[in-house]
């Protein structure tokens, strides 16, 4: 049996707004995983162990911290820039802190810039990988080690890049479930 014009339609429209919806949610992951992948948008790679090479040419690596709006912490990196050679395991830390009366979650997004330089740098480990808890006024040093693939000199983008500035920004997340458990059993303790 054949459908009227106006079923017809409003069939053709439920289907376009289901396939749009399913296109909206599915480009975020999309979207993250092509980052990773390319390194686009100064999206860094993940390695579990240095390079298999180290060069005698230098790369100025530079580090940035900052809070999204409303983020109680500070939070900065401990020393501002180093050199290192190309292939060469650097290990660097960021200092956070909370000056608050309360445990506070955070969990951090990064880049590098310039771009070009996304694929090539690679993340050994780092507290970007997994949230944060602070405690009330609890200060940590936090490391990232990482280093820059000995591929990038011969990128016909990236063999030009001398400087690269890793950036991280940190904004706040709920607290993992047992957290605030805990941090309301503790309340109603002292109460």
């Amino acid at each position: 049996m054949a459908m009227s014009g106006p079923n017809r339609t409003v069939l053709q429209l439920v289907t376009v707004v289901i396939t749009m919806g399913a296109l909206a949610w599915a480009s975020v992951p999309f979207y993250n995983w092509f980052c990773r992948v390319t390194g686009f948008g100064g999206t860094t790679q993940v390695d579990t162990a240095g390079a298999d090479e180290v060069l005698e040419q230098t790369i100025k690596i530079r580090f940035d911290g900052s809070l999204t709006r409303g983020m109680p912490w500070t939070f900065k990196p401990v020393v501002r820039e180093m050199e290192l050679q190309i292939g060469e395991t650097g290990l660097a830390f960021y200092e956070a802190y909370n000056p608050t009366d309360q445990p506070i979650a955070g969990q951090a997004s990064y880049n590098v810039f310039p771009y070009e330089a996304g694929p090539f740098f690679n993340k050994i480990e780092c507290f970007c990988f997994t949230e944060q808890v602070l405690q009330p006024g609890e200060r940590v040093q936090m490391p990232v080690t990482f280093y820059i693939d000995p591929e990038i000199v011969t990128d016909r983008d990236a063999k030009y890049v001398h400087t690269i500035t890793l950036s991280y920004t940190f904004y706040e997340i709920d607290l993992p479930g047992g957290q605030a458990a805990l941090d309301t059993g503790s309340q109603t303790k002292t109460n």
